[in-house]
């Protein structure tokens, strides 16, 4: 029986060096908090586990503040409300929240968002219809910009954005290219209706991707960087656009790769054919496209033209290896941990 009089929270103990270890957190369990006026104690039951959280383990300086040793690990979260203090919510709501890695939190009522279980699963709040979600679609279409019969590659394709990109460039009349890691991502891909999907790991990768793109490409959305990387450059079109959303490939190194500096071809192929390479950050298009995207990706879902897949891990225990096999590619579709009982199904 869960005991309710306890919080189970996962914090950073250290800073990794190269690939994270279990070293690098802690488990521990502490008196259940109390909520002050206006705000409101929340049980998670979703939590999303998501690349950009390797950065915030480390120091160096980022477009956010990194995790402080001793803290609770960061996280979006999909959570209950068990105790209110403020009129606007009541026990049994389900919200959208910013937990981070722990059973239980407190929050401030004004900063969560009430979800409504028979529009969608709540889990959808941190995927599909949550930040991966909109990262895809502004990213894509606010830098790509893709135009009917134009070429869009992107990369870990079978992933929570990239197989969002992938779709919504197809709804808007472009070609989708979908690079993924190994057969069953790449039959996941066909499925969704990418016209081409590719396997990075294959030894024919670099000319398979020449013969699937024969006009080019015009937008290469990149979220891995590596050996997919040089493999696009060379296939990048005149007035091409590459939104920058990750570059998972290099999370855990620690020192330049070995091997020429390449800085300059890369400028000379930027300013040749006048390429567009953007790096963003999706909460820097919240006020001026959150509320379109809610819009358009809900009658995508209902009319089946977006569609997603979920990878779900049971307990906040597992967090950290569910964590470490993310950055590897093990996971297949949006990886959540299920940390308690979903009261909606």
């Amino acid at each position: 029986m869960t005991d309710t009089t306890q919080n189970t929270r996962v914090l950073l103990a250290s800073r990794p060096h190269g690939e994270p270890t279990s070293a690098n957190f802690r488990i521990e369990s502490v008196p259940m908090p109390e909520p002050a006026d206006g705000e409101v104690l929340l049980r998670t039951v979703y939590l999303s586990l998501d690349p950009y959280m390797r950065g915030r383990m480390n120091e160096a300086k980022s477009y956010a503040a990194p995790v402080e040793l001793g803290a609770v690990m960061e996280g979006g979260t999909v959570a209950e409300v068990i105790q209110s203090r403020d009129p606007s919510l009541k026990p049994g709501d389900m919200v959208l929240s910013h937990l981070g890695w722990q059973s239980h939190g407190v929050q401030q009522a004004r900063h969560v968002r009430k979800l409504d279980p028979a529009r969608a699963p709540i889990s959808t709040a941190v995927g599909v219809l949550g930040m991966p979600g909109f990262t895809a679609y502004a990213g894509l279409l606010e830098i790509g910009r893709p135009q009917s019969g134009e070429t869009v590659v992107v990369a870990a394709a079978a992933g929570p954005v990239g197989s969002a990109v992938g779709q919504i460039a197809r709804i808007k009349g472009a070609r989708a290219v979908g690079i993924a890691g190994g057969a069953e991502k790449v039959a996941w891909l066909e499925e969704l209706g990418f016209d081409v999907a590719l396997d990075h790991r294959s030894p024919t990768f670099r000319d398979d991707l020449k013969a699937a793109v024969p006009d080019g490409i015009d937008v290469y959305f990149e979220n891995v960087g590596g050996h997919v990387w040089e493999a696009v450059l060379p296939r990048l079109n005149t007035y091409a656009r590459v939104p920058v959303c990750g570059l998972v490939a290099h999370y855990n190194e620690t020192e330049p790769r070995e091997g020429p500096d390449r800085s300059a071809r890369l400028m000379s192929a930027i300013l040749t054919k006048s390429i567009t390479v953007r790096g963003f950050i999706q909460h820097e298009f919240v006020k001026s496209h959150y509320k379109q995207f809610q819009a358009d990706a809900a009658e995508w879902i209902r009319d089946g033209s977006l569609r997603h897949r979920e990878d779900v891990v049971d307990g906040l225990e597992n967090a950290p290896d569910a964590f470490f096999g993310m950055l590897s590619g093990k996971n297949f579709g949006k990886l959540l941990v299920r940390v308690g009982e979903d009261p909606t199904r």
